[in-house]
């Protein structure tokens, strides 16, 4: 029998960007979870699913590791500390090296494998989202974002649909804590640059900009209606995570303009 791993994997990849290295073990229990309650309902789909969004992740991840013409050791230990983050098992390390050396190899199609990605993610923005997000840490940890690197990162996010606004607030709230080791973007020490960042607003924007946008996170985060619209259960506490953390932001920035309830 084909192993399970879809849930595992993205689990894992939600208790990432949430809890650090503890959390990546968290997600892959509530991702083994789901795989187990998704055994034999629509099975072939989702291993469908999750081989595009396996082979992609690593594929990707090379292709960028050599957007300046050579890897270097750095970007390769930054893309095996994801490798060590998911906690993959020896075959699926392997598996995850072999996506990566196909990704570093002149004839990869990446155009072709990042739109097979999006076509198969299709009613799925938010795992679109956590995709992009894992290629953004390797980047950050790689080169910190250097000018090549930055380059073929812009046109992953093109591809994916994410704008520049979201661009540079996914890259603002990596580099203030949201990767594994850093301080959480979500405790109570939350910078004002990091609530704005988290707001995905300006913060010269007026305070009904403000408000709208907090009430614009809030319903894109909401729990319950990500879980309606076909979230997996392994990634409704990556849900709550990030609607905690959204709420933190609106109470900082509120505090700092000294604006009502």
């Amino acid at each position: 029998m084909t192993t399970q791993w879809t849930g595992k994997l993205i689990g894992g990849l939600v208790g990432l960007f949430t809890l650090g290295p503890f959390g990546a073990v968290l997600g892959a229990v509530l991702g083994h979870q789901y795989d187990q309650g998704t055994a034999g309902q629509g099975a072939g789909a989702t291993r469908s699913f999750g081989a595009h969004f396996f082979t992609a992740t690593f594929e990707v991840m090379g292709h960028i590791a050599k957007a300046d013409g050579r890897v270097s050791e750095r970007e390769i230990a930054a893309a095996r500390a994801v490798m060590a983050a998911l906690r993959l098992d020896e075959a699926s390390v392997h598996a995850a090296i072999g996506c990566f050396q196909r990704g570093k190899q002149a004839g990869f199609d990446y155009g072709g494998t990042v739109h097979a990605l999006r076509r198969a993610s299709v009613g799925r923005p938010d795992l679109l989202r956590i995709f992009f997000e894992i290629q953004m840490r390797a980047a950050l940890d790689g080169t910190d974002l250097a000018p090549p690197t930055r380059g073929h990162v812009q046109r992953l996010a093109q591809m994916l649909g994410i704008s520049a606004w979201e661009f540079a607030h996914i890259e603002a709230a990596l580099r203030s804590g949201g990767r594994p080791g850093a301080r959480p973007a979500a405790a109570p020490g939350l910078s004002l640059d990091e609530a704005y960042a988290v707001l995905e607003v300006a913060s010269g924007a007026s305070d009904a900009e403000v408000t709208k946008a907090y009430r614009r996170q809030l319903s894109r985060h909401h729990p319950d209606k990500l879980k309606a619209n076909g979230l997996p259960e392994s990634m409704i506490e990556h849900a709550k995570e990030r609607t905690q953390q959204i709420i933190l932001a609106w109470e900082r920035v509120r505090e700092a303009r000294g604006m009502r309830s």
